[in-house]
């Protein structure tokens, strides 16, 4: 997918109201009160000696980069928000909300921007955020989009 793909896909996501309950969609997961889209999706490192795996995790933090670029553009200079410490926050027992339990453990940080309304029907601020995920060092990355009205902890 292009930039403008991307774009296209947080532009939705942005105008679209939240799903009732957890689950997938087209675009990836959701539940109530966000969106977390998979823009896109590495192949997988079973067979690899570590040169492909190292390359790959530098084109998905320079796609996430340029996005970032694009939607610096719209909203200004990004948080960099580091997801470890909520991570640890929840292996210790702490209630963290979704979409932010979920993405502390596969999500290292996000670039992370407090929008205005969106041309929604409701006037609310949400937040956007864009992370490179890996689950284990033998699975894909993903470069993924979160949209969500709930705060970071």
């Amino acid at each position: 997918m292009t930039i403008a793909q991307h774009l296209a896909t947080i532009d939705r996501l942005c105008s679209q109201d939240f799903p009732a309950e957890h689950g997938r969609s087209d675009t990836g997961t959701g539940g109530p009160g966000y969106h977390v889209a998979e823009l896109a999706t590495s192949d997988d490192f079973w067979e690899d000696d570590g040169t492909r795996w190292q390359e790959t995790e530098e084109q998905f933090e320079a796609d996430r980069d340029g996005l970032s670029e694009r939607l610096t553009e719209r909203w200004g200079d990004p948080q960099r928000f580091s997801l470890a410490g909520v991570f640890g926050r929840a292996t210790e027992g702490e209630d963290i909300p979704e979409p932010w339990a979920d993405l502390s453990s596969h999500v290292p940080d996000l670039h992370l921007w407090r929008t205005d309304d969106h041309g929604q029907a409701r006037s609310h601020a949400r937040w956007v955020a864009l992370g490179v995920s890996q689950w284990d060092k033998e699975l894909p990355f993903q470069l993924i989009a979160v949209v969500t009205e709930i705060d970071p902890p």
